[in-house]
């Protein structure tokens, strides 16, 4: 028995893996296909049937160039960065909870928050190892923003933890049965999803990025493969980030239609706000989070828990 329910664990997270991929291609349609609409432009259309087929292509294309292979550069930094960042971008969906599997988190967002941080580090490398100015000063950026976005983050996930007083994301699920938090607490649910496009490097927080004023940021020195995997880690997080917002704030995990149609509409906000708004300046985005969002999520946390207080006693 013990063996079988292993192999529902192996095959579970492989169903899971290449659902994760194959949405991340569909996702990049999605967002090629919206920002040439917000641009008045057509998208990508050509390849298969309204262009479905493009980001297979894009990918064979990818995978099949030539890599560049950097004299000066800390060769195994260098290769490996991109890898492990796309692994933890993987690993990190293991958290959510599903319903099919054996897998189940009490300690789901500590995990996340574990995850996300050792992802700075994966930035730092490849920024580092390309031996390149212009990378390391992308990778340097995408630090700094990273690391500071993860503060206020954390806070802001506290204040939900204090009102179910568990670490477990199916809990979530039944205390939003007559009303979800995104109503009970307005301005965290709108810092929270701010702060989730910043942890992400999206628009209008894309200094890791920056192409007007950086080249292309911490992978500039990236082609093929090591692109296409920070490509890849950058496209799942932000579904991750978008099915976490639903589980905490709008409802719960649910294996239902409207779950889907929520996870759907808040990864096209990711798209839909880089196609309108503009890149903030750098000490604009530095000052939001640490002199609004910080005071914000602290105060907030300080509520809670004397409301749970006061409940409890």
């Amino acid at each position: 028995m013990l063996i079988m329910d292993l192999y529902n664990v192996i095959i579970g997270v492989l169903i899971l893996l290449i659902g994760v991929l194959v949405g991340v291609a569909f996702l990049t349609l999605l967002e090629r296909s919206v920002l040439g609409y917000i641009q008045v432009r057509k998208g990508p259309n050509k390849v298969g049937f309204m262009g479905l087929l493009q980001p297979f292509s894009d990918a064979i294309k990818l995978f099949t160039k030539e890599q560049a292979y950097l004299n000066f550069s800390n060769y195994f930094s260098f290769y490996f960065s991109p890898v492990v960042s796309f692994t933890l971008s993987l690993m990190v969906w293991l958290m959510i909870p599903y319903l099919f599997n054996m897998i189940t988190f009490n300690m789901g967002v500590l995990f996340f928050l574990c995850c996300t941080s050792i992802g700075v580090y994966t930035l730092l490398i490849a920024g580092w190892s390309s031996n390149s100015n212009y990378s390391l000063l992308g990778g340097l950026r995408a630090v700094a923003q990273t690391i500071s976005y993860e503060v206020s983050l954390s806070l802001i996930l506290m204040s939900s933890i204090i009102l179910i007083m568990d670490f477990n994301m199916l809990k979530f699920t039944s205390y939003q049965f007559m009303i979800w938090f995104v109503f009970m607490m307005m301005p965290l649910g709108m810092s929270m999803l701010s702060s989730l496009m910043a942890e992400t490097n999206r628009a209008p927080f894309d200094f890791a990025e920056g192409e007007s004023e950086l080249v292309s940021g911490f992978n500039i020195e990236y082609s093929s493969g090591g692109f296409a995997l920070i490509f890849l880690a950058e496209y799942a997080s932000i579904l991750f980030m978008s099915m976490l917002f639903i589980i905490v704030y709008m409802g719960g995990y649910e294996l239902t239609l409207m779950f889907y149609l929520k996870l759907v509409f808040m990864s096209f906000f990711f798209i839909w706000v880089r196609g309108t708004l503009p890149r903030y300046r750098y000490d604009k985005l530095m000052y939001l989070c640490w002199k609004s969002y910080l005071p914000v999520s602290l105060n907030y946390l300080l509520f809670f828990m004397g409301l749970k207080m006061i409940l409890l006693y």
